[in-house]
């Protein structure tokens, strides 16, 4: 399911409601098929239509353990409590184990901010860990997560690009690119600019880079600090200001910069004059850990016959 600008889903072939019934369908069948300990659901407790309730009621009912996984930030305070007020929010404390917030309290506090009055398990971030990776000191790697909404930040790449002539750019739109935006890279594209393969994490492109500058969804972001990047974040404004939250807030600890979509290029072009790489401690000093997969796993194993009885 891919999220159109007014923030609803859409299918890439298939009407909605018939791409809804197929999602229940397939989640109840691997429900019943695989019998697990723990059913782990991203965001939305029942899906983004109701789609897992059945297959969550077989799991409860087979002995499963379930576990909801939320971001750092999910959206504006007033909507994120109007959400959980409504029907996708409806007996969740009745129906899953444990909560865990792929981020820090001081960050958000979902409590606090969203309302939320179940218990919460705070376990950091989660991304990927790379090693050390030789530095390219004039490149400039501009990126768009999953790229369904890029284009912004593209175009932004390639003026600031336009009047830093000193360095080039590697261009990372992510899977959902389509067709219309992965002509227009092309077009954007000179000698200076190479565009990647829209697939994978954007995470070893960003630790060879001077400066990352990209939106600011959760995993590129994410990928940026884990690369010891002090990025540029141009988040997404609408339909969700989730982006922005986490890029302001970002930006308070002092660990990016936040541009947005009408900044002047030249004024991006001067952030790349000041030191995008991240001292040794800045995440600690600002309470950001990136050991939330770790942590997390731990606490999804307890649940496990592996791990002890439930």
């Amino acid at each position: 399911m891919l999220k159109s600008a007014d923030g609803s889903y859409r299918h890439e072939r298939l009407p909605f409601w018939d791409a809804v019934r197929e999602r229940e369908r397939i989640f109840k069948e691997v429900v019943e098929h695989e019998r697990p300990d723990v059913v782990i659901v991203d965001r939305h407790p029942y899906g983004t239509a109701g789609e897992l309730r059945s297959g969550l009621d077989l799991a409860r009912r087979c002995g499963a353990a379930i576990v909801l996984g939320l971001r750092d930030v999910l959206d504006e305070p007033t909507i994120v409590r109007e959400e959980i007020r409504g029907l996708g929010w409806a007996h969740v404390e009745d129906v899953y184990d444990d909560v865990l917030v792929y981020g820090a309290r001081h960050f958000v506090d979902h409590e606090v901010e969203y309302g939320l009055g179940i218990p919460l398990h705070y376990c950091g971030w989660v991304v990927e860990r790379l090693g050390p990776n030789r530095v390219q000191h004039n490149l400039l790697v501009v990126a768009a997560g999953g790229g369904g909404d890029g284009a912004a930040v593209f175009e932004m790449g390639a003026q600031v690009l336009a009047r830093r002539t000193d360095m080039v750019g590697l261009f990372s739109p992510g899977p959902y690119a389509g067709d219309d935006a992965m002509r227009r890279l092309s077009y954007l594209a000179n000698g200076r600019v190479r565009v990647v393969s829209p697939l994978g994490a954007s995470g070893p492109w960003f630790s060879r880079a001077q400066a990352v500058l990209c939106m600011a969804g959760y995993n590129s972001t994410l990928e940026a600090l884990a690369a010891g990047q002090r990025p540029i974040l141009m988040p997404r404004r609408h339909p969700r200001r989730e982006q922005t939250i986490r890029a302001e807030r970002l930006n308070d600890l002092r660990l990016a910069d936040v541009v947005h979509a009408g900044t002047d290029p030249a004024e991006v072009a001067l952030l790349l004059q000041q030191p995008r790489h991240l001292s040794n401690g800045a995440l600690a000093s600002a309470g950001i850990r990136l050991d939330g997969a770790l942590r997390a796993a731990r606490r999804l194993h307890a649940f496990t016959k592996a791990g002890s009885v439930r």
